[in-house]
């Protein structure tokens, strides 16, 4: 039997969750906590709602995870205290890991600095909201943008975007920018939704779930019960990616004694292309199934459309091209192609190994593809899951949290407010930091998250935010992008948790079923509830062309008249306070083959692709997130899944250190045309040769501003960097070595 050391979960993550709960006041606190009527707060899979916390969509009880406890250890952790701010300077606190700053504590009262400041401020709400109002009040909205988070309620999203478009600004974006919009898009070009096809059930009844480019184990681990089930009832689960994840090939689930015992077996079998080889590894796929006669003739004549061109570009491709550019064999695309052809019920589901590259709406379009081949999607356990990474991103979405809301959307809210909204184009996350570059833009509202963290290319993020007159952050700890960045004017204000919410609020998890979280009572004195800091800010900027709206819509249940009445498919959430009833989001789950594109049918698209090669001295980069992680927020300095206990590394293959004449532990210097780190280097047998992996965030710092056109997501697993021994070789002018 394998060691806890080679498995995900087991006795290590439930010793694990008893230390969290100790610092965080005890099991019996920690247990209440998280059995409360809350939407989980980290990833999408959703839990919590209506049956209580540690319950899934399906009712199944118990669901919880480490990413679960971390986050609300996080939350139940004391204020900062009032004289810290006097005794740590901003660059004492620059010099903070993303961990420490995490674990100074709650923020518990509004603090304010200049640029010319050495220390944070704390001052009081009044302060801060004059502060705020006046500096808003002085400028032009379009030279305004609003970020959200995913953890936020669609109620305060909602709001903030409505307050945003009131004001003047269509600059509203949200982090799904910086990961899954290309997901969104390539979806929605293919179905007409941008979301999962399926629902929770839907796994388990599946025969054959295809995981590519995600890690569940350490991102999702609730999802991992679901691919045990499969296995368990003899189905297969087909892992692609670079690196052979421990906790995909076997995990301990803590909720099953048996499996705690003995382990269940995740991954039936590993497809381990090169980084960005997957788009090739699809068409090759599909290519087998067409030389087979595997295909679906009937579904792709009766439901699909550019079938023809489809099948012209799959004769074109030669298999040496495919095998080149993916880095697998031949022969080994043909086997997951018999696997495939005999599975009857399949699940395509990807993460962020898919949508952070330069073709990563291809990549989406190119699995899209090999399901529609065989009528994958639009029946019962099959179809197409891209698993998100934030609790509510899907959520902030679907209310309005984006730069162009859809005509549809944008008439209803003209109807219910009397009056017009802004039409000049809002730009997306990237293009507002690019804007604030080039002097265009003079504030930004942040709806928690940490969004120099979440940047590629740090040095120019920290520049870039650093013209801003004025920063305003809404959040509940401390970050990185809080100390790092040197607006003229930085304000913080300290809200309360999804759990300490006044009024029950609600969110969308990745399968499109909106849940219902209660809140709490407030664990602190200080932090106000996000809904009432927004209405606020909107009362004093605002009011003046729609007097007294925001005193109205600081009730959830106000806003949620609104979104039933705005957002297409949330019709059940104008009654969800009284009735309890959580729901499935109308229109966007394909049981029967009738897709929400204009013609009704799916649509497959063609791509190129080309062969891969790498000059001496360069690796395929991937930035990923340690099993310690949740997004940027590190709460562990170590990756227990992957055996590493800090995160300056830098994880090659054995082969490729020995190759290079490197002994493990040598010091290397990594660096592309935007930036470089000295690091050090491991030896990491799983991981593919000619690849590499390094700690997301720590090397945004390497990650240029190299996006995928057609949805504006960063190539943060789409790197070619170069590695020497560090002293050797010349620097670059563009390098930057601080994050």
């Amino acid at each position: 039997m394998p060691s806890d050391r080679l498995v995900g979960g087991g006795w290590p993550a439930i010793r694990y969750c008893l230390d969290q709960a100790k610092r965080a006041g005890g099991w019996r606190a920690m247990w209440q906590a998280l059995r409360t009527r809350n939407t989980c707060k980290t990833c999408a899979v959703g839990m919590g709602g209506q049956r209580g916390g540690m319950t899934n969509e399906s009712g199944h009880f118990p669901e919880v995870c480490k990413k679960s406890v971390q986050a609300m250890a996080a939350d139940m952790q004391p204020p900062i205290p009032d004289e810290l701010w006097s005794q740590r300077s901003v660059e004492t606190l620059r010099k903070s890991s993303p961990r420490e700053l995490e674990s100074l504590g709650r923020l518990a009262t509004p603090l304010f600095r200049s640029r010319a400041d050495r220390y944070f401020q704390p001052i009081s709400w009044h302060d801060a909201f004059t502060r705020i109002a006046d500096r808003l009040k002085r400028t032009d909205p379009q030279r305004t943008f609003w970020y959200f988070s995913g953890r936020s309620s669609n109620e305060a999203a909602f709001l903030l975007q409505l307050v945003a478009r009131v004001y003047g600004s269509n600059h509203v974006n949200n982090c799904s920018y910086y990961c899954h919009q290309a997901s969104g898009v390539g979806l929605t070009s293919v179905t007409g939704s941008g979301t999962a096809t399926v629902v929770w059930d839907d796994l388990y009844l599946a025969d054959l779930v295809f995981l590519i480019g995600g890690n569940p184990a350490s991102n999702h681990p609730r999802l991992i019960t679901a691919l045990a089930d499969v296995r368990k009832r003899g189905g297969k689960v087909i892992v692609v990616n670079p690196v052979r994840e421990a906790g995909l090939e076997r995990f301990k689930i803590p909720s099953r004694p048996l499996s705690l015992l003995f382990g269940s077996s995740i991954a039936s079998r590993f497809v381990q292309v090169d980084g960005g080889g997957d788009l090739a590894f699809l068409w090759g796929l599909s290519k087998y199934l067409e030389e087979n006669g595997e295909l679906d003739e009937a579904f792709l004549r009766e439901h699909c459309e550019g079938v023809e061109g489809w099948r012209e570009q799959l004769h074109r491709l030669a298999w040496g091209d495919i095998e080149s550019a993916s880095g697998v064999s031949r022969h080994d695309i043909e086997a997951v192609g018999k696997e495939y052809a005999a599975s009857e019920h399949t699940i395509f589901a990807w993460a962020m190994g898919i949508t952070h590259h330069e073709h990563g709406v291809a990549n989406v379009q190119a699995i899209a593809n090999a399901a529609l081949a065989r009528g994958m999607v639009g029946k019962r356990g099959a179809g197409l899951m891209p698993i998100r990474g934030h609790s509510n991103v899907q959520g902030v979405g679907s209310v309005g949290a984006v730069p162009r809301l859809k005509p549809e959307i944008l008439a209803s809210l003209e109807d219910r407010l009397g009056m017009r909204l802004p039409t000049a184009p809002g730009l997306d996350t990237l293009g507002c930091i690019e804007a604030a570059t080039d002097g265009a833009m003079d504030v930004a509202c942040c709806l928690g998250g940490n969004l120099y963290g979440s940047n590629p290319d740090a040095k120019f993020a920290r520049e870039s935010l650093g013209r801003l007159k004025q920063i305003i952050y809404l959040n509940t700890t401390l970050n990185t992008g809080h100390v790092q960045v040197d607006a003229e004017e930085t304000v913080i204000l300290p809200v309360l948790a999804r759990d300490e919410e006044p009024h029950r609020t609600t969110q969308e998890s990745m399968f499109n079923f909106v849940r219902l979280s209660d809140g709490g009572p407030a664990r602190h004195r200080g932090p106000h509830s996000e809904l009432y800091v927004i209405a606020r800010i909107a009362a004093s900027i605002c009011d003046a062309s729609s007097p007294g709206l925001w005193q109205r819509l600081a009730d959830p249940d106000e806003i949620r008249s609104w979104i039933a009445d705005v957002i297409p498919g949330y019709r059940k959430i104008g009654s969800i306070s009284a009735t309890g009833e959580e729901f499935q989001i109308e229109g966007r789950t394909f049981h029967r083959p009738l897709f929400a594109t204009a013609s009704g049918r799916g649509r497959l698209h063609v791509h190129s692709i080309s062969p891969s090669t790498l000059d001496p001295g360069q690796w395929r980069l991937m930035t990923v997130r340690s099993e310690g992680q949740f997004n940027t927020v590190v709460y562990e300095e170590s990756d227990t899944y992957r055996g590493q206990v800090r995160r300056d590394v830098v994880l090659l293959h054995p082969d490729d250190l020995l190759a290079s004449g490197w002994q493990p532990g040598c010091r290397v210097t990594v660096s592309t045309d935007c930036g470089r780190l000295e690091v050090t280097a491991e030896p990491f047998a799983r991981i593919k040769p000619g690849n590499a992996l390094m700690y997301f965030p720590e090397a945004n710092v390497l990650v240029p501003r190299t996006i995928d056109r057609q949805s504006r997501t960063p190539v943060f697993k789409g790197l070619i960097v170069r590695i020497q021994a560090t002293g050797t070789g010349s620097r670059d002018s563009a390098s930057d070595s601080s994050t």
